[in-house]
């Protein structure tokens, strides 16, 4: 793609002069009569570079660049003057301009400068995104399975990933969705642009409409500065929407837009902005009952449906967690400066049987506990947390109250493995009923039987 270059001046004759000689050069050229007229224009298009005058009569150029680099900072700027004095200099490059030429131009001097700053900028963010990349190592190599749940899910993502279509990722919490939207977007044409994360989970509904599609000055009170949010912050590349079922329906309706038609109006603003962005979404919900419940829009799920891929849970991919389990053996020991060679067979055994509710994070999670608390070279029961440990029907555990297992009831047990389950599930008992391998309505009878509240 050739650079894209936006000349800002008043003197139309000098705009014309720079748009030959640029475009002479290959550059791909727009233009703006003054500070106002390139302010909007760098709100609705992507560009490389701003040519700037100093001196305009509508809105002058320090002004215009600092809204400019309110929209979007990563912008470089030359700021072109007639008027050479230091102060001008310092007070353009104080405010983000990244250089300046002085009137009358040198045509070579301006090539010269036009070029080294795009160039310097391209290897900038090349640096950046191949730090990103080997700090994450994002592809399919490092999502770990190769049981048929799994196949059947990179089958998927080598057809979706390099498309431009929506992804709606579906999955329970802890399946590795981020993992996931980051391999679709490293394996698709706009890996080399930004990826953008939001969890809308995470922020509260007043906070999330600003979050996502930005804000004027003044918007709302404590809105002391223009916010490009975060679908502005994507633009040309992804950006990954997390647990979209937690939003409002007002703020579905806008995401609506976005999907359709690309545009978005930032709040306390009557203008449209219009964006090149790929969506990929995710939840950890059935959609089809929120929408029952009228908590999900319908026409927002078909526009998210275009291609769907479903992480199967850890409990129905087995088959992997040896490998996973050693794959973060290996990375902990390493951290901790431990040399761990495996676990005994026993453990294993028992972290086979385990229903791992909250998946992969939990896996990982008992896995670093494990390294740290290792006495020998090998995992044993010992280091596994006690919701693993309480399988082990071979050996006395000690029970909550630090009483033995020998000695107590049928019925202190049966009591003691429901509290100790509804506690590890978080009062989920539609999960905590799946671990203990009974119905719901039969655990529900049970929690009745013991008098238990939940």
């Amino acid at each position: 793609m050739k650079p894209q270059i936006l000349i800002v001046d008043d003197d139309a004759s000098h705009r014309r002069m720079l748009e030959a000689v640029l475009m002479a050069e290959g550059y791909d050229i727009s233009h703006a009569a003054d500070g106002a007229e390139a302010v909007a224009a760098v709100e609705k298009q992507f560009y490389d570079l701003v040519l700037l005058d100093i001196r305009m009569s509508r809105m002058g150029g320090i002004e215009a660049l600092q809204e400019i680099k309110g929209i979007n900072p990563a912008i470089p700027i030359i700021i072109m003057t007639a008027y050479a004095s230091v102060g001008t200099a310092v007070e353009a490059l104080k405010s983000g301009a990244y250089d300046y030429l002085t009137k009358p131009l040198d045509i070579d001097e301006l090539k010269i400068l036009v070029q080294k700053t795009l160039r310097h900028f391209q290897l900038e963010t090349e640096n950046r995104y191949l730090k990103e990349r080997l700090d994450h190592r994002f592809d399919y190599d490092n999502i770990i399975g190769q049981g048929r749940a799994m196949t059947r899910m990179f089958e998927t993502l080598s057809l979706a990933a390099p498309s431009d279509a929506t992804v709606l990722i579906l999955g329970e919490s802890g399946t590795g969705k981020e993992l996931v939207a980051n391999a679709i977007h490293q394996n698709s044409p706009r890996k080399d642009r930004p990826f953008v994360k939001v969890n809308c989970a995470a922020l509260p509904e007043t906070l999330l409409e600003s979050e996502l599609f930005g804000h004027e000055k003044g918007a709302f009170t404590g809105a002391l500065t223009r916010r490009p949010g975060r679908f502005r912050q994507a633009d040309t590349g992804t950006i990954f929407l997390d647990e979209i079922a937690e939003m409002s329906q007002a703020t579905q309706a806008k995401i609506l837009r976005v999907l359709q038609g690309q545009a978005f109006e930032p709040l306390g603003s009557g203008q449209t902005v219009q964006v090149d962005i790929r969506v990929i979404a995710a939840t950890n919900r059935v959609l089809e009952e929120a929408i029952e419940k009228g908590e999900f829009r319908e026409d927002l799920y078909y526009r998210l449906n275009v291609v769907s891929v479903t992480i199967p849970p850890l409990r129905e991919r087995r088959e992997d967690l040896p490998l996973l389990a050693d794959h973060f053996l290996k990375i902990y020991a390493e951290k901790n400066r431990r040399i761990i060679k495996g676990f005994s067979p026993r453990a294993m055994d028992l972290m086979m049987r385990y229903q791992w509710p909250g998946n992969v994070r939990e896996l990982e999670n008992a896995v670093e506990r494990a390294v740290i608390l290792a006495r020998g070279e090998v995992v044993t029961l010992d280091e596994l947390p006690q919701s693993i440990r309480a399988l082990d029907t071979g050996a006395a555990e000690p029970a909550a109250d630090g009483a033995s297992v020998a000695g107590r009831s049928l019925k202190e047990m049966e009591k003691d493995m429901i509290l100790r389950t509804l506690e590890q599930t978080g009062g989920n008992r539609t999960r905590a009923a799946d671990i203990l391998g009974i119905s719901r309505r039969t655990l529900q009878l049970k929690l009745k039987k013991y008098d238990i509240d939940t």
